[in-house]
């Protein structure tokens, strides 16, 4: 199964004008609820710029004994769950990371194990293609106006089931139609 998640705010933003994510609200609650789901993953998909987003905080947790624990937790899952970047432009890349060129439908529906896609573009080529089985948005309570959108075109989903969080956040799970 393809899986891609996503904290989005009221009006279907991923994030804000300049990349600007300082509004997603995640606590210890919702980090553990994150880190039980990503543990069972067999692999993480992220595009370029996900990947240098991931790469500059959970290889290094060690380095920060403040931080929360599950934060810590969250690193030890990402540095050893098995990566595929998909860039035009890195040669080579860490972290058990398998660098590909080119979304290849037939190559991501043969991967087995259930996989985590992230990145606004990369997650939009997977809609072109049809890959993506479930959609877990985390609907942040705020409206920001302007940003980039979650969903570029209309995609019928059907909703699986929904959570709430002590933050206001509430986790809605789609499957397609």
């Amino acid at each position: 199964m393809i899986i891609t998640m996503a904290s989005v705010s009221l009006d279907g933003f991923m994030e804000g004008p300049g990349h600007d994510i300082s509004w997603h609200v995640v606590d210890d609650e919702m980090h553990e609820h994150f880190n039980a789901g990503l543990a069972r993953m067999s692999r993480f998909i992220d595009g370029r710029r996900n990947h240098e987003t991931m790469l500059d905080a959970w290889p290094h947790t060690d380095e920060h004994p403040e931080w929360p624990q599950p934060m810590h937790d969250f690193g030890r899952i990402w540095r050893d769950m098995p990566k595929i970047v998909y860039s035009r432009t890195l040669e080579t890349t860490e972290w058990n990371t398998t660098v590909r060129r080119e979304v290849v439908p037939d190559e991501i529906r043969a991967l087995p194990g259930d996989s985590m896609v992230g990145g606004a573009q990369l997650v939009g080529s997977f809609f072109e293609h049809d890959l993506i089985d479930e959609v877990r948005l985390y609907l942040n309570p705020i409206a920001i106006g302007a940003g980039t959108p979650f969903f570029k075109k209309p995609i019928a989903l059907a909703l699986k089931s929904t959570r709430a969080f002590g933050t206001g956040v509430v986790e809605l799970i789609y499957g397609r139609r």
